[in-house]
């Protein structure tokens, strides 16, 4: 029988305190999210990750909306930070990797973003600022060993749309099983009514860490924090992987 999967949560953070907040609601099993985006400058990004881990919060540096052109802030700051986790699209990915193993940042997990391409069994890589203009749909088994050959540590899929998408899902977790990466991070759309479901379809399918990322869904409009409530009711639905 093959062992439980590991399942943690990727959330956003208005502040220090709603962090560290949010650390204590998930029990430590959650990253925050540092989007480099919503900074002017490298420095001012480095200087909020910092704050969260000398509290003790596990970072996610992340592009912010998924947007391409902050691929290099992303590295800058990942590499000056040595963050526990990183957000990258597909074709930065690589040298990710590679700069943060200079940086002597080794153990730091990297994802690769790739897209649903509206079919099962299809995904589209070409999330760079460039070949984002260019929509063409690759086989999940032909995605998954680009990314073997790069050493991704992760695939991160969005926009699952929640539960729509979920036989895709379905079809880029077992790629990716296949050629040894048992990682997978499920975005987009992703509430507490349908977290479960999700991270049932990835674990049906072999990854063995699941990191379902959960953004707006659970943040207050009104106050701009993530709310402590809802992180504590995501980890009731997840109560069948997390202890």
């Amino acid at each position: 029988m093959s062992r439980k999967p590991a399942v943690g949560l990727n959330v956003l953070a208005k502040d220090l305190d709603n962090a560290k907040l949010i650390t204590e609601a998930a029990r430590g099993n959650v990253m925050v999210g540092v989007m480099v985006k919503e900074f002017a400058t490298v420095d001012a990004a480095v200087e909020r990750v910092e704050a969260f881990q000398a509290a003790g919060v596990q970072v996610s540096v992340g592009l912010g909306a998924g947007d391409p052109t902050q691929w290099e802030k992303v590295v800058q700051v990942a590499v000056r930070t040595k963050p526990v986790h990183v957000n990258q699209v597909f074709p930065a990915a690589g040298y990710t990797i590679g700069a943060l193993k200079q940086a002597g940042s080794s153990g730091t997990l990297v994802n690769a973003l790739v897209q649903p391409a509206g079919e099962p069994g299809k995904v589209i890589v070409t999330t760079g600022a460039a070949s984002r203009a260019f929509k063409e749909a690759l086989s999940c088994e032909a995605a998954a060993a680009m990314l073997a050959d790069i050493g991704v540590h992760s695939v991160k899929l969005f926009p699952i749309e929640g539960a729509k998408r979920l036989d895709e899902v379905a079809a880029m977790v077992k790629a990716a099983v296949a050629q040894g990466i048992t990682m997978f991070e499920p975005t987009g759309g992703i509430e507490p009514s349908n977290v479960a479901r999700i991270v049932q379809v990835c674990a049906e399918n072999g990854a063995q860490r699941i990191i379902p990322h959960i953004y707006t869904s659970i943040v207050d409009p009104a106050t701009g924090l993530t709310r402590i409530g809802d992180v504590e009711q995501l980890l009731d639905q997840l109560s069948d992987w997390i202890d």
